[in-house]
């Protein structure tokens, strides 16, 4: 059983009440964007054990009844095809797929809107799939000088010329497929068109990371950091909270940059100004909900050494810049962390270095670990899976799961009708053989009532997953880390 270092349910209840008092503070309505995943935020439950990755839907579900959804995607994301890294879709299909989300949980989604829209060929196409499908549809344009042209901004020729989005709830989500979307664009002038016609309307910020009431430095934080070496985002101390209330709190660059250009909007809009810091902005409650700040702590040490293992994939592949890894390394030095803080790493690279191959090691929730290496039937990450499921249902390590017997024809099947080189069954299709095997034989099926217990466990490869493998282990909510090396030097790989 792994320690727990998150109260969940205290965070769904503490967060919801927050929200709802600061719609109250702005008299009934409250436009709230939305930072990170709402949907499966992995990210949050590895560095906060306990934290659910629906937490935040969770949260949002004490409030159905006055939520409603805005849906915010940049134009300009859609004509160049943006993905998303996680999941490996375009921004224009997670947008839908979020939309299928919300819906799928009773939330109302009230429109889309189309920010940086400058008549991009790609986002029309989209705008009129959207609009078939029955989906309100609006469009933001580009504003010369933004952010900082504060009277161009705030007036009819600025905020003035976007599409006014009607609403009908008092709290609205502003959420988005992913960062650069301009969802606090969309926030502010919708206070505007909200103020033009008499309308009370406030905005808050809920992003969980950085955490403000836990310390700079907390490896928590640093993990946030390790997540968004791409964006140079870079945890501090905010000092306009410092200035007014005498209290340290963290926050990260860009809200700190921003706050003044906001707070000069807000006093545009409204006459004054409701906040006094960026840490003020938000509703965050995650870190009153740590129930065990050493558990927490060493949740997030092993979460910067798997960010340190994903930036140098990216690099390998071209992905990712070579700055991007330095400022990895930068990070762990700052906490004098190792890749020691991931017993896995050292067993796959011992078990590849005694085999002379491909090794993948898994530490199971007990803290054993096990590890599985290329066969001439099973690639590494098939072998570890099926050793790991065998371990968790105590079934003799000489019990044989999938029998030769099953697996040649497979084989033949991806060599001689389906173009593969590679014999070797992957995680999919070694899940598949052994669901058939369960059928009939009583011990296969002890090992396919294991899978949930993989969840969170840790993972590593001595070399590079194929993306087969790689996405069967992100689907079992294993965390798992490759070292950046291929298992041979073709310049194209799967």
């Amino acid at each position: 059983m792994r320690a727990l270092g998150f109260d969940n349910d205290k965070y769904v209840k503490m967060q919801s009440e927050k929200i709802r008092e600061r719609i109250d503070f702005f008299g009934g309505k409250l436009y709230l964007e939305f930072g990170g995943k709402l949907f499966d935020d992995f990210h949050a439950s590895r560095v906060l054990p306990g934290f659910q990755p629906d937490s935040k839907v969770k949260m949002l579900m004490e409030m159905k009844e006055d939520a409603e959804i805005i849906v915010a995607i940049s134009a300009d994301d859609i004509e160049r095809n943006k993905r998303r890294g996680d999941l490996g879709i375009t921004y224009d299909e997670d947008t839908l797929r979020l939309i299928d989300a919300f819906r799928g949980c009773g939330l109302y989604v009230g429109s889309v809107v189309l920010t940086h829209f400058r008549g991009q060929s790609a986002a029309v196409k989209f705008r009129q799939r959207l609009e078939q499908l029955g989906i309100r549809v609006y469009q933001h344009y580009i504003i010369p000088d933004y952010p900082s042209d504060i009277p161009l901004i705030v007036s009819d020729d600025g905020f003035g010329k976007n599409d006014y989005i009607e609403t009908s709830h008092s709290l609205i989500v502003v959420t988005a497929p992913g960062p650069g979307s301009g969802k606090m664009a969309t926030c502010l002038s919708q206070l505007y068109h909200e103020h033009k016609r008499g309308i009370r309307a406030g905005y808050a910020k809920f992003e969980t990371f950085p955490i403000w009431n836990l310390p700079l430095n907390h490896p928590v934080n640093v993990a946030y950091e390790a997540a968004t070496v791409d964006l140079d985002d870079v945890n501090m101390i905010d000092p306009y909270h410092m200035e007014a209330y005498g209290e340290t709190t963290v926050n990260y660059n860009r809200d700190v940059e921003i706050f003044p250009v906001l707070n000069a909007m807000f006093e545009r809009i409204y006459g004054q100004s409701p906040y006094k810091s960026p840490t003020d902005m938000g509703v965050n409650m995650a870190g009153n909900c740590i129930c065990d700040d050493e558990v927490c702590r060493a949740a997030g040490r092993t979460e910067i050494v798997r960010r340190y293992y994903e930036t140098a994939g990216a690099v390998l592949r071209g992905f990712a810049a070579p700055a991007e890894l330095h400022r990895q390394e930068l990070l762990m030095k700052r906490l004098s962390i190792t890749t020691e803080e991931r017993p896995v790493i050292a067993a796959a690279l011992k078990r590849a270095e005694e085999t002379d191959g491909p090794a993948v090691a898994m530490e199971l929730p007990d803290g054993r670990i096990i590890t599985g290496r290329t066969t001439d039937l099973l690639g590494a990450s098939s072998a570890c899976l099926l050793n790991a499921l065998k371990a968790l249902g105590n079934i003799p390590d000489k019990v044989t799961l999938i029998s030769r017997e099953i697996i040649e024809p497979i084989q033949h099947l991806k060599v001689e009708h389906l173009g593969n080189r590679n014999p070797r069954l992957h995680t999919d299709e070694v899940l598949i053989a052994l669901s058939i095997c369960a059928a009939t034989d009583p011990t296969a099926e002890i090992a396919m009532q294991q899978l949930e217990k993989l969840s969170g466990c840790d993972a590593h490869s001595s070399v590079v997953l194929s993306g087969v493998d790689e996405n069967v282990f992100r689907r079992l909510a294993v965390n798992v880390t490759c070292e950046p090396h291929f298992e041979n030097q073709k310049l194209f790989h799967k």
